[in-house]
């Protein structure tokens, strides 16, 4: 009886590894023949058995058993699924695959396309399986796993299954020699399955050869291509084959599958740990099986969040809240700081700075509500800071990591990010102000009361010495609605940005108060650029100072974006109410696309 170096768990039948491995028969089978030669057999078996026993002393004195590379296999190949029904992540596919061997409509060419590790080549094997499968009587098209076939399929010896890797036979020559034998029939199974991986690395005339042979194969021939970069594969060759798109595996889905592998493996985990490879793997369940292999190594047979946080050289949760605490608070040192340990912890600096932008993504959801927070610090993160500036940040963090490879190294790019993140950092009620340079009189306005700062006035005020109004100064009136101005003067870029998106707070004298929803708005050069203008318009030599904060729809850019839902709406109920389009809709059964409407321009004419 064949002995089993690994326990048969309870879910074997929903893998169906192919049952027992006769690891030492296998490895017998790969050591050299015994030689008998005349006068030299002797010898050979006296040094072959030398060599044997050093081999054993030198084991025994490690304590390592002496077929130790037999007896181990890794988790991405212990645990490659043998069914359609252990596969996880790819049910779009498997349900059309399915459906075909269960209907009968077995399509003569596939092409499996996505990412690294994704179960094309998984799936290419179960698929030869199935066609081929001793077990006719089965109601589920799955691959019984039991049979001869299906057994020979999964150790790489079934002589009608036949496995390319394109990349390294990539000839005319490889090609015309595969398709030679394709006419013939099989040998022992029902089906020639002929799976190429990676077939966009084929050459132009290897292409050129198998087009005739896939438009048109023999009844017994299935092609099974797989290419992770399918825009390289000729559209000659797409429009033979029936694509199916594998999908990248999400997080959560990763992260069962380790559960489950780590509880039949029988060795304890810490789920954090986990949820870290399953990022690691960007989406690839082979990549993180062979982390998760990686980081049982250097756990000492455990999987523990920190061995597998220093493995990966990722930065720790509590670090990044303490970037949003210390960006929030103003603090540059706490910034600089952080920066000096992620490089002395030799930490990845766009490792840090992508946990960063996950949390910031984390902290606007939970701001628009659009997710229960886990963690009670995200609301007050949400609340400390405007929903527009987790957009700003949001971007800054994609192109700080997008440019490390610009900067002068990697420390220095993450730093700089953390800077440019300070600088965009949510402002208070103080306000900006721009002033040119004056009198210590003009240039030191008494101090507002907050009733005369929340209120707009658009009249003179009455005497000297009151809020906003510095002594001597002109009376300023405005002669329309701010939010006409943008019309009325002639501007462009950021200054046109900042007319059309402020709102009036208060006019004191010469100083004009406003509100601007991004602090980019209030930077003392955009707010030079506005008082320069604003002070050649009116003629008078104007102040302007500017608060960030949520601003009203009274200004320029929302009325012009309610005016312009309005003529949208005006537009679509008169194209409706057009007795032409309601002759198509009624009798045609047409629809008006609402995004397709476009309101009419009038052009005055004089």
């Amino acid at each position: 009886m064949k002995a089993s170096l690994f326990p048969d768990p309870e879910p074997a039948d929903l893998f169906n590894n192919a049952g027992p491995v006769d690891l030492l028969a296998a490895t017998e089978a790969t050591d050299p023949p015994t030689h008998t030669v005349a006068g030299g057999a002797a010898a050979h078996h006296q040094s072959g058995s030398l060599r044997t026993q050093t081999v054993q002393a030198t084991v025994a004195s490690n304590n390592m058993p002496a077929k130790a590379a037999a007896q181990h296999l890794v988790l991405a190949r212990k645990w490659r699924p043998r069914r359609f029904a252990a596969m996880v992540g790819q049910e779009h596919v498997v349900r059309a695959l399915r459906h075909g061997l269960k209907t009968g409509r077995i399509h003569h060419a596939y092409l499996l396309t996505g990412t690294r590790g994704v179960g094309k080549t998984t799936i290419a094997r179960i698929l030869a399986k199935a066609l081929n499968c001793e077990s006719t009587a089965r109601e589920d098209p799955d691959p019984c796993g039991q049979c001869a076939h299906c057994v020979q399929i999964d150790q790489g010896r079934f002589i009608d299954y036949i496995e390319l890797d394109a990349a390294s036979h990539r000839g005319v020559e490889d090609m015309v020699g595969l398709l030679e034998n394709a006419v013939y029939a099989p040998t022992a199974g029902r089906w020639k399955v002929y799976v190429i991986d990676e077939v966009h690395m084929l050459s132009h005339h290897a292409f050129n050869a198998m087009l005739k042979t896939l438009e048109e194969p023999p009844g017994h021939v299935v092609f099974v291509l797989a290419t992770t970069d399918p825009q390289k594969v000729p559209v000659t060759v797409l429009s033979r084959c029936l694509q199916l798109g594998l999908r990248n595996l999400a997080v959560e889905v990763i992260v069962e599958y380790l559960q489950m592998v780590l509880q039949e493996e029988k060795i304890r985990y810490e789920l954090p740990a986990l949820t870290l490879i399953a990022r690691a793997a960007a989406g690839s369940m082979r990549d993180a099986l062979s982390l998760l292999d990686q980081a049982i190594s250097h756990g000492g047979g455990d999987v523990r969040q920190q061995e597998v946080r220093a493995m990966l050289g990722a930065i720790d949760r509590d670090q990044v809240a303490a970037i949003i605490d210390a960006l929030l608070a103003g603090n540059v040192g706490q910034l600089k700081r952080i920066a000096d340990q992620v490089r002395e912890l030799g930490i990845d600096p766009g490792g840090v700075l992508q946990a960063l932008a996950m949390l910031v993504q984390d902290i606007a959801l939970v701001g628009a509500k659009a997710i229960e927070a886990e963690d009670p610090r995200l609301h007050g993160w949400s609340a400390a800071g405007h929903p527009t500036q987790w957009q700003v940040y949001w971007q800054i963090l994609l192109h700080g990591k997008r440019d490390l490879a610009l900067a002068p190294d990697e420390h220095a790019g993450l730093l700089m990010t953390l800077l440019r993140l300070h600088a965009f950092r949510p402002a208070g009620p103080e306000s900006v102000a721009a002033t040119r340079p004056a009198s210590p009189a003009a240039a030191s306005p008494a101090a507002a009361s907050p009733a005369a700062a929340s209120k707009v006035s658009r009249e003179p005020s009455a005497g000297t010495g009151q809020a906003g109004r510095a002594p001597g100064a002109e009376d300023f009136v405005l002669d329309c609605d701010w939010s006409a101005l943008a019309q009325r003067v002639a501007c462009s870029g950021f200054t046109r940005q900042f007319l059309e998106q402020s709102e009036l707070l208060a006019i004191e004298g010469l100083h004009i108060r406003v509100r601007v929803p991004i602090r980019p708005l209030a930077e003392a050069a955009t707010l030079n650029k506005v008082r320069d203008l604003l002070s050649a318009h009116f003629g008078l030599r104007l102040r302007i100072s500017a608060e960030v904060g949520a601003v009203s729809q009274e200004t320029a850019s929302a009325k012009q974006e309610i005016k312009r839902e309005l003529d949208h709406q005006e537009a679509l109920e008169g194209l409706q109410r057009d007795p032409f389009v309601r002759v198509m809709i009624d009798e045609l059964g047409a629809e008006i696309v609402p995004e397709s409407v476009k309101p009419r321009q009038v052009e005055d004419r004089a």
